[in-house]
């Protein structure tokens, strides 16, 4: 039966860092024994009065940041802890034996730190969130692959560094003038590939049998791994095959329903023979060159046998197609862009060359037709290992995880706003169900397919809605058309990290 958690526990009365990494599921399933849980039926829940006047909602997810390290100083939002001028908050440093304060860092190329489901628990800390310094000096070195989620790309701990304005003029001019979301925490408390199936359905699963849901079990951290993944024993041991093997996703995807309803989609990456390869588990990849093409593990949507099954493979296409389809008026309803490393602001990938290409999407389609009708949701996949002050709440045994930088772009938003809901990215699909298929949801009960998924996210009570973040009677607000290369205060100092982009 879903459930939907109707209170969260305070992380102060739970020590999780101290169990062994092995048994980090099962601590986390038996912190759920102390959340009351309620049950609520599900049926299409009632339509936001002028949801509709959005035509297109395209979501652009960008790479390993928390809130605090790019929007912790923004003027209004729920940012680094301060009193008199000086923070408040600081991570121990093993290292130097000081507590590490947040620092403004201009660095264009940063390290981050470990994030996979056991960082999230140690960097949490049972709600003390002073593990992230530890974390970063603890991390793997020196990695072939810099996405390695276990690694830390940087000489010393850069986790407490934050970026602002003058780092980032495009995104705090969006945030200034559209809506900043502070409280949009990850999906899942884990590393990219969970993050990117939450974008997409809402679950993280290991599944058996192809065409079988009912053969998915929960998996947070070690789901079915994309063919050409590398360190495949660190992820599942010899479940998931040897590299070349196609993961299993069985379960329910948004896209099953929006093809029911005859919604379109598309879901955009950038070509090339990028590759997954990561190093664990005494597997070691070749040096390659990580700016060409998309991931797998950002573009699981090949291996959902729904997608397969309706016949819509040629949905997930080139971003070509999306400049394109911007520029003449005819993108689909739900749009989903994921980006290259070079461009994704994944550590160590360049800050600047990130807001470059997130802002050209952006331009193209504020100057384009369908700019009239659209909703952009920007957001980021994980935190990175970077520092973030707020506990998350938990709503089931795979997160929430911690806060992650998010806005909404549209003519329709509130300008000027700073929405303080708690979201994660089942807002995205709630918003896409409310607008497109009548309130209907990813539900083992009503959508047709049953799976074993724990929770409707969509229908967790503390999830805020999406439609406060706009007004649809205003006038609508006109384009933000923002200089791909603005001047910045980011400068490239490659010395201070073990990878350069």
């Amino acid at each position: 039966m879903p459930r939907n958690f109707i209170q969260q526990p305070s992380w102060k009365h739970f020590n999780l860092t101290a169990i062994p990494r092995a048994g980090w599921l099962c601590a986390i399933g038996f912190l759920l024994l102390a959340i009351p849980m309620g049950s609520k039926a599900q049926s299409p829940s009632a339509v936001p009065e002028g949801i509709h006047k959005i035509k297109h909602v395209i979501i652009i997810m960008q790479e390993n940041r928390s809130f605090d390290s790019y929007f912790g100083t923004f003027p209004g939002a729920d940012g680094l802890p301060t009193k008199d001028g000086a923070f408040t908050v600081c991570n121990p440093d093993k290292q130097t034996g000081q507590c590490m304060s947040p620092y403004h860092d201009t660095n264009d190329i940063n390290g981050g730190g470990p994030h996979e489901a056991a960082s999230s628990l140690a960097d949490i800390d049972s709600g003390k969130l002073d593990g992230f310094v530890v974390q970063a000096e603890k991390g793997r070195k020196g990695c072939l692959n810099s996405a390695n989620p276990a690694c830390t790309n940087s000489i010393r701990p850069d986790v407490m560094g934050y970026h602002d304005g003058r780092d980032l003029p495009n995104y705090w001019a969006y945030a200034h003038t559209f809506v900043l979301q502070d409280h949009m925490f990850e999906p899942n408390a884990s590393w990219s590939l969970p993050a990117h199936l939450y974008e997409v359905s809402a679950w993280s699963a290991y599944c058996t049998k192809h065409d079988d849901p009912k053969s998915c079990v929960n998996e947070l951290n070690s789901p079915g791994i994309t063919p050409n993944f590398g360190g495949r024993g660190h992820f599942g041991g010899e479940r998931n095959g040897p590299i070349g093997t196609k993961p299993i996703y069985a379960w329910t995807d948004l896209t099953y329903l929006l093809h029911a309803h005859q919604v379109s989609w598309g879901y955009y990456v950038m070509k090339g023979a990028e590759t997954d390869c990561r190093e664990g588990a005494g597997v070691s990849c070749p040096p390659v060159k990580r700016d060409k093409g998309t991931p797998g593990i950002w573009n699981p949507l090949p291996y959902f046998d729904t997608v397969k099954d309706d016949g819509e493979l040629s949905r997930i296409q080139p971003l070509e197609n999306f400049y394109q389809q911007a520029h003449d008026g005819t993108l689909p309803s739900v749009s989903w862009i994921a980006p290259a490393f070079r461009v994704s602001e994944h550590p160590p990938a360049r800050v600047s060359v990130g807001q470059s290409w997130v802002t050209g999407l952006i331009n193209a389609v504020m100057q384009g037709p369908d700019w009239k009708d659209c909703a952009i949701f920007l957001v980021w996949d994980d935190w990175g290992g970077f520092y973030d002050h707020e506990p998350p709440p938990v709503v089931d045994e795979n997160g929430y995880g911690l806060r992650v930088p998010a806005m909404v772009i549209s003519p329709y938003a509130k300008p000027h706003f700073i929405d303080h809901q708690t979201l994660s990215f089942d807002a995205y699909l709630k918003f896409i169900e409310d607008d497109f298929l009548g309130g209907l949801r990813l539900d083992p009960k009503t959508d047709g397919r049953p799976d074993p998924r724990p929770t409707v996210r969509e229908n967790v009570p503390i999830l805020g809605d999406l439609t406060n973040d706009f007004d649809f009677n205003q006038q609508p607000l006109p384009p933000l058309v923002l200089s791909e290369h603005p001047s910045t205060d980011l400068v490239a100092r490659p010395s201070t990290t073990m990878a350069k982009q």
